[in-house]
């Protein structure tokens, strides 16, 4: 007989919705074996993916701006509720303004939470609320997450894959989220690629004014002089950005936080 879980499971990648499963934690072989992929690197060579957490932000727009001007893509992890609601119409418009402009979307949870501090319920109640914004707002199922902190254990592991998730790290950090001045943080990316990696994994976040304003056009800037592309981690990694892609939904009295 199917588990909950796994029933959760098929319907989610038959409708691409987002659902809450009623789970009491991982029971089958089958959904043993979804236990999630974790990337901590690009795979396709000479591509670098830009990655922004916490968003959307007040600097969304200057940052997709700042890419589209370079013809560059960056991808967003963005949260459901954690520096402000999701379903807020500014912060909808922005995570909207990033999707439409071909920036790729990703899962960074709902509230930025340690999930490796969590119950099997718990960690999917933080996964499944901000699919389902992000798949209401831009019509997109994200195929992507990021563990808030970098943090997953096992339990974390086989929720995202049951959920479909691959999970992503990274192989590069601004440490602008730690308080690197920007001098840091450019000279973080200039020795970086001084030593000429196939591909960056890049972190930053959107949250931060001048990785917006100062660090991110420099970024661009000396990756592009060093032959890099900058691409969505989709495309760095040569697979589907989303699960499935449809409509965006119409708000009603459901969206809020």
């Amino acid at each position: 007989m199917f588990s909950l879980a796994t029933i959760t499971t098929v319907c989610l990648a038959f409708w691409g919705v987002a659902a809450a499963p009623a789970v009491s934690g991982p029971e089958s072989s089958l959904e043993r074996r979804a236990r999630a992929q974790v990337f901590t690197h690009c795979t396709v060579p000479n591509t670098v993916a830009l990655t922004f957490d916490d968003g959307p932000y007040l600097y969304t727009y200057d940052i997709v701006n700042a890419l589209d001007a370079a013809g560059a893509k960056g991808t967003f992890f963005v949260n459901g509720n954690n520096y402000n609601c999701i379903y807020n119409t500014d912060v909808r418009a922005r995570l909207k303004y990033a999707y439409d402009h071909g920036h790729m979307i990703g899962s960074h949870t709902w509230a930025h939470k340690d999930l490796t501090t969590l119950t099997w319920d718990q960690i999917h109640d933080e996964m499944w609320r901000v699919e389902q914004a992000v798949q209401r707002i831009t019509g997109a199922y994200p195929a992507f997450m990021r563990p808030p902190y970098g943090n997953y254990n096992d339990l974390v592991l086989d929720a995202s894959g049951i959920r479909g998730q691959s999970v992503i790290i990274w192989d590069f950090d601004s440490q602008d989220s730690l308080g690197a001045s920007v001098q840091t943080s450019k000279n973080l990316y200039t020795s970086t690629i001084a030593n000429h990696p196939s591909t960056i994994l890049a972190l930053n976040h959107e949250t931060i004014e001048t990785t917006a304003h100062q660090v991110l056009p420099f970024a661009i800037q000396k990756l592009q002089a060093a032959g890099y592309r900058l691409v969505t981690l989709a495309e760095c990694l040569g697979k589907p950005a989303y699960q499935s892609v449809g409509a965006p939904s119409a708000p009603d009295s459901t969206w809020h936080c």
